[in-house]
């Protein structure tokens, strides 16, 4: 079972769309068939099994799936049928019964609670037994049957803590496909973080649907017990040998905690960024996407985490032309941009998601409005972009080098502040987080040089060059 017709690994390519959530699914799903043989190849054209990890969040997702799929079944024919084809993560809890009768040339259909029954499904299906379809909403159980230690994947690794979501807003299919909020154990995430910095991980990423609605209890050997909230077990997470850099995402203004603040003041390791998603600045709209707070509640957030730490960034999501918004509702939003002055921002327009509230409203907005509204947003937050990333030069900041750049020996990191850096001359800095001064800014991304070359000798650079 672990080997393909000619001996070798079998090949597995995953095409991972959406959010950071899936990312890390598809690397569980890795791990989950890796003992069926299966190794990651390049190209769908080499993998012996193809898996598609969709997201469900933007218009038309379940039209590119097909799209997508037509593709598949074409390079499956042109293969004699040995490919096999599944279809994982929201798309397939949503559409899985759709997606089995429209496109007869997929094999499985997962949900993303059910991806550790990959191999017992595959099996099955290789006897031409049970059901090719599955989406049940087990959080629990799927964390608990996946393999204990995962591998590595470079310097930096998601860890999740909370998956689900219960806040309902009326425009988003979340709770729908991902189900109720559930949150992790305290030892199973600080097991994992363990497990990851053994391997040299050196920054941690915890991520959920409301990565701070997180919750739990736990009996680490501090003495401490009780309720834990994320703030604390950032504290924990950041006690961890090997632990340089903590991030967060996807946070939610009502469960933004004065203990989640207080770790931004106090816990040296976590990052000064924050991506807390506002959707929209008027009041009225907020109302009506059933987001549970205000503009101004916001706003305090935003003024609160500047008290605590007064470097911290800000990125959020938009949405624009949700149903009734008028001009002045759009203007408010506007006003907010240019009031929190966002390093980043993702903007969006408002697209109808089958089963949500949101979709039935009266007042739907027109589409060239959608389009004029989101084309002045984007603009407001470029300009913002700009000037935070402009406003860097000349300052000496901690860099992790992932990958490398396009140029010959070029390295490319990113900061706290999730900023694109490059660097010349910096290929042998791979996996390491080491200083870097600012000397140039574009819209989206930085231009540096690592401190010893302006004459600036930092021991987490000499550490590296000895």
């Amino acid at each position: 079972m672990g080997q393909g017709p000619t001996g070798k690994p079998k090949g597995l390519f995953i095409k991972t769309y959406g959010c950071q959530m899936n990312v890390y699914d598809s690397e569980r799903m890795r791990d989950v068939l890796k003992p069926l043989g299966y190794a990651p190849v390049d190209t769908p054209e080499a993998a012996d099994l193809v898996v598609l990890n969709t997201c469900h969040i933007r218009e038309k997702a379940t039209e590119k799936v097909f799209s997508e799929l037509g593709q598949l079944r074409r390079m499956k024919e042109a293969g004699g049928g040995v490919m096999r084809i599944i279809v994982a993560g929201c798309v397939a809890q949503a559409e899985g019964a759709e997606i089995m009768r429209r496109q007869p040339a997929v094999d499985l259909v997962v949900g993303p609670q059910s991806y550790h029954r990959l191999p017992e499904m595959i099996a099955r299906a290789s006897r031409q037994t049970g059901d090719r379809l599955e989406t049940d909403f087990a959080a629990d159980e799927k964390f608990d049957a996946l393999p204990k230690s995962r591998e590595a994947n470079g310097p930096s690794a998601f860890v999740p803590v909370q998956e689900g979501c219960d806040k309902f807003c009326t425009f988003c299919v979340v709770p729908y496909t991902r189900g109720a909020e559930f949150s992790r154990s305290a030892e199973a995430i600080l097991a994992e973080t363990r497990e990851l910095t053994r391997q040299g991980v050196s920054e941690i990423v915890l991520i959920g649907q409301n990565v701070n609605a997180w919750h739990g209890a736990a009996s680490v050997h501090d003495g401490l017990g009780g309720a834990w909230g994320l703030g604390r077990l950032i504290r924990q997470v950041a006690r961890i040998g090997g632990v340089e850099r903590i991030r967060y995402t996807t946070s939610h203004p009502r469960d933004m905690d004065d203990a989640l603040i207080e770790a931004h003041a106090d816990v040296e390791q976590l990052a000064p960024f924050l991506h807390l998603p506002v959707q929209s600045g008027s009041d009225r709209i907020l109302k009506a996407m059933n987001r549970g707070h205000t503009a101004a509640d916001y706003r305090q957030i935003v003024a609160r985490a500047r008290a605590a730490r007064p470097d911290i960034a800000f990125a959020s999501d938009f949405i624009v032309g949700f149903p009734g918004e008028s001009d002045a509702d759009f203007e408010a939003t506007l006003a907010l941009v240019g009031e929190v002055g966002f390093a980043q921002g993702y903007a969006f327009k408002y697209s109808r998601r089958p089963g949500t509230p949101a979709a039935g409203m009266d007042l739907q907005v027109d589409e060239a409005v959608k389009d004029e509204r989101l084309a002045r947003l984007l603009v407001e937050i470029w300009r913002g972009a700009q000037a935070f990333n402009e406003a860097q030069i000349g300052k000496r900041m901690p860099v992790l080098f992932n990958r490398k750049g396009k140029h010959r020996g070029q390295a490319l990191g990113y900061s706290a502040y999730m900023q694109p850096v490059h660097v010349e001359d910096g290929a042998a800095l791979m996996g390491r987080i080491l200083d870097v001064d600012i000397v140039g800014a574009t819209q989206t991304s930085l231009t540096g040089r690592m401190a010893a070359m302006t004459g600036r000798t930092t021991g987490t650079l000499s550490e590296a060059i000895a």
